[in-house]
């Protein structure tokens, strides 16, 4: 196992400073996942945060309606061992008291807010198969609860975990980032740590990570739309010359650049 680059943990160190000092506690928000990568950012803001006498900000996941429930126990365990301050965003209006991946929704029984963010991703069907790993299905699932949480509790910023090597829609994203709907600023700490480095820290630092990892997978999305990329542990895979997200639904990938223009992470 590898040292991890001091430079590109450091630098997500000062990217957090930087966010305490530019915002109080309670405009903050961190996003969770259950991913590694989150995981890392919760460590790392965490251990700045008690340096600074400062508290955690809230703790955000966004329950998407087809989550592998490893994800489920795994970022509730670490609200318990990490005493988190966690909170979950979720389109009660979409999903209901329970949606099928698969499952037909008519546009028309949805309420306003829900048909006017389709109207913002230029749909225009009468209904669509439900998938949050599609741009409706995410859209509705992901980033409209997510903004809508954002601007009822008035958060001035949002961090998530997203890196630069993960996708090529954030080779250009910076660590602060302005946002417009709702207005807000995207906190990005961990854009130079590349995903060996997050493994290197994760491991050699006794971090805790969900097991879908150990069983193979490196990169965590849907239950119905992921899939294992080998029979490895994540971090004894190729993860030099192998794509990371290879087994993530390929539909919401083609579309990430636009999902990202509309606040998705």
């Amino acid at each position: 196992m590898d040292t991890p680059r001091i430079d590109s943990i450091q630098a997500a160190r000062q990217t957090i400073a930087q966010a305490m000092d530019r915002f109080p506690d309670d405009a903050l928000a961190i996003a969770a996942t259950g991913g590694k990568d989150s995981t890392l950012l919760l460590h790392l803001w965490r251990e700045s945060a008690a340096a600074a006498g400062r508290r955690l900000p809230t703790v955000l996941f966004l329950e998407e309606g087809d989550a592998f429930p490893e994800i489920v126990e795994f970022v509730q365990r670490l609200r318990r061992d990490w005493d988190l301050p966690l909170v979950t965003a979720r389109n009660h209006d979409l999903l209901g008291d329970g949606l099928a991946v698969g499952q037909w929704v008519e546009t028309a029984r949805l309420g306003e807010d829900n048909r006017r963010e389709l109207a913002r991703i230029g749909f225009s069907g009468t209904g669509f198969a439900f998938d949050p790993e599609t741009l409706p299905g995410s859209h509705l699932a992901k980033t409209a609860p997510l903004n809508r949480f954002l601007e009822a509790h008035g958060k001035a910023a949002l961090a998530t975990g997203i890196r630069r090597d993960e996708h090529p829609s954030r080779q250009a994203e910076e660590a602060f980032s302005p946002r417009s709907t709702p207005p807000h600023v995207r906190i990005h700490p961990l854009l130079p740590v590349r995903e060996r480095e997050v493994w290197d820290y994760t491991l050699s630092r006794g971090l805790p990570f969900c097991d879908l990892y150990r069983a193979g997978y490196r990169s965590l999305g849907t239950r119905s739309g992921t899939v294992k990329n080998a029979d490895l542990p994540a971090w004894e895979q190729d993860l030099e010359n192998t794509p990371e997200r290879a087994g993530r639904h390929q539909g919401k990938e083609s579309a990430m650049a636009q999902l990202r223009a509309l606040g998705y992470m």
